[in-house]
């Protein structure tokens, strides 16, 4: 799918050995997940799927908020049912887009997350915090509970966790996110680029074949039964074993050489 104009303008792309920076760009209304903004994230996510040199994928905003959720400027201006339906299902389709993407997704958060944009924070991979960052899903203040950002919510951390969020609408901060789960790192606010570059760079360092394969199924087993996890699992190493990139690294272990990975 061609980037629009509009898309370029709502959602930025910075490429750097194997590793590319999406920024949402529009820090006025918030980085709201207006209908225009997760189209253009959607189109980016698309190419980057396409891209077998692309190993790991950092998702950034400008300004002061990471993303405001839902646009609720727009949404207000919408009254017919299939309406809301419509937005509602492209978030969904959205977030499955970035848990479906072939490469990791790393949410580079500073600021605000909340509603959707908290869930699009439990959607990525992995997310690193700035420690003045803060999240929440306060839908419950407005009338409108989250409902699908506690899809993504309740699959990232303790069921009790994500029901105070979700009942209270109380913000949390990034040490409170991290002790839940719902991030993976956090960092000073001067070391977040830095610190997020670097992890994303030592995942685009490994064989993105094995990434790529990995990824996949930590998503597959983790809805199984234990064991039909196990069988699945066993069946993807058994796969694993039989790839290039697995050979090599083998043998790169045994010889004491660092592997020169063909990414197949």
């Amino acid at each position: 799918m061609t980037d629009t104009k509009a898309d370029l303008e709502l959602v930025t792309r910075a490429d750097s050995d194997g590793v590319v920076t999406l920024t949402m760009n529009n820090p006025k209304r918030r980085n709201a997940l207006s209908g225009a903004m997760m189209t253009a994230l959607k189109n980016a996510f698309d190419k980057i799927a396409t891209e077998t040199s692309v190993r790991c994928v950092i998702l950034a905003a400008e300004g002061p908020v990471f993303c405001a959720g839902h646009d609720l400027k727009e949404m207000s201006g919408i009254t017919e049912c299939d309406q809301h339906a419509s937005l509602f299902n492209q978030c969904s389709n959205l977030m499955m887009t970035i848990v479906s993407l072939p490469q990791p997704v790393i949410a580079r958060v500073r600021g605000m997350a909340t509603a959707a944009g908290c869930q699009l924070v439990a959607s990525c991979d992995l997310a690193v915090a700035a420690s003045t960052a803060k999240f929440a899903t306060p839908g419950v203040n407005i009338g409108l509970f989250c409902s699908t950002p506690m899809v993504a919510l309740s699959r990232n951390i303790a069921r009790k966790h994500a029901m105070r969020m979700l009942l209270t609408g109380d913000p949390i901060n990034a040490d409170t996110a991290f002790s839940m789960g719902l991030v993976s790192d956090v960092v000073e606010d001067g070391d977040l680029e830095t610190h997020t570059d670097a992890l994303a760079a030592g995942i685009a360092a490994r064989s993105g074949m094995t990434v790529r394969l990995g990824k996949q199924a930590f998503y597959k087993q983790v809805e199984m039964p234990l064991t039909q996890a196990y069988s699945y699992a066993s069946d993807v190493m058994t796969a694993n074993m039989q790839k290039h990139d697995a050979r090599e690294g083998i043998g790169a272990f045994v010889e004491k050489r660092h592997p020169e990975w063909r990414h197949e």
